[in-house]
């Protein structure tokens, strides 16, 4: 017995010293263990969630035109591993997006942006715009009438955009269609991108801290290690959740895609923009996007003042929740109401 005590010691110190797990023991406010300063740590267990999911995906998946929604179709039939892995990454994609938008709003309500926290915003700005480009990347993969139209859209924007259009035309490469080539931006080139700038993300965390409650910057303190156990159990239920759902409400796919058709609607994160596009096109799609993206850049810029209360950001809070409200109220009218033809005026233009 006593042998063994002194050899745990003597064990983890020599995985210590190689590793340097201790360093997780430093301090963070009580409130991190709270849901809403937990909703960062909930989004990075899905997107952990997401690429374990998407692994095993790609053992089944086809990313040629011809062959891919038939590849998807084929795992829907029976409950076997290949549907598990789809629903879970399915229904982990959703968590992963909302817990993502509702950290947004949290850092927003707590003025966790500000000074010296102004990069770290900007940081998550970043992350949000890929974490939209792979859900939208994720749709298209599916390669049914929603995935063919959402496409159709993509390549409209891409025709505005001139230059850039060039990545999206035929002629880029003859031997990799354009689906292969969004397949590998899905698998490749944007999770590389979203985990190195969650890199920076973590370590400006580290660097600042974890932001205190508006008008609170004292308060009791614990060690890390305890936070990521708290964090386990929101996990837990994570897990569960997404678990349920899968068996539940298993995704559904559409037939192939018909060419020169548009009958569908965009998932649900895309609502609003369709409601504008279906105002003033797809010209009104590409700037609101734009627009929508410079102005949460800027919003360290926008909401300069050292305050942080609520009662002293009336005006900031009040111009945020119009923005809330405005969307969910776009993405409303864009489920009750019929979608307009938004792509002949492009095919017009390019025959």
């Amino acid at each position: 017995m006593a042998t063994d005590a002194v050899r745990r010691p003597g064990v983890w110190a020599a995985i210590d010293e190689r590793f340097g797990l201790s360093d997780l023991a430093y301090s963070v406010p009580r409130h991190a263990n709270t849901l809403p300063f937990s909703l960062g740590g909930i989004s990075m267990v899905s997107l952990l969630i997401l690429v374990l999911s998407g692994i095993v995906l790609t053992q089944f998946y086809h990313p040629m035109p011809e062959f891919a929604n038939d590849s998807v179709r084929t795992m829907m039939p029976q409950f076997g591993l290949a549907r598990l892995a789809r629903g879970i990454h399915y229904w982990a994609a959703q968590v992963f997006l909302v817990t993502v938008l509702l950290h947004m709003i949290r850092i927003f309500l707590t003025a966790s942006f500000k000074r010296p926290r102004e990069a770290n915003w900007v940081a998550g700005v970043l992350l949000l715009g890929i974490s939209v480009a792979l859900y939208f990347t994720g749709t298209v993969l599916k390669w049914d009438q929603e995935g063919f139209e959402a496409l159709e859209h993509n390549l409209a924007i891409g025709h505005l955009l001139g230059g850039l259009w060039h990545w999206f035309a035929p002629s880029f490469s003859q031997a990799a269609p354009l689906l292969l080539r969004l397949y590998i931006a899905h698998i490749v080139v944007l999770p590389s991108a979203i985990f190195f700038v969650l890199i920076v993300h973590f370590w400006l965390i580290k660097k600042h801290g974890i932001s205190p409650i508006p008008g609170n910057d004292g308060g009791e303190m614990l060690r890390f290690t305890s936070h990521l156990a708290h964090l386990a159990m929101y996990v837990a239920v994570l897990a569960g959740f997404i678990l349920i759902l899968t068996v539940l409400l298993p995704p559904v796919i559409g037939p192939a895609p018909v060419e020169g058709i548009e009958v569908t609607k965009p998932p649900w994160p895309f609502l609003p923009l369709f409601a504008v596009e279906n105002w003033v096109g797809v010209p009104g799609l590409l700037w609101v996007s734009l627009a929508a993206f410079v102005m949460l850049a800027l919003v360290p810029l926008l909401d300069r003042s050292p305050h942080t209360r609520p009662l002293q950001r009336r005006a900031a809070l009040a111009l945020g929740a119009v923005v809330v409200l405005t969307l969910v109220g776009l993405a409303l009218l864009a489920w009750i109401t019929k979608g307009a033809e938004h792509l002949g005026w492009l095919l017009s233009i390019w025959a």
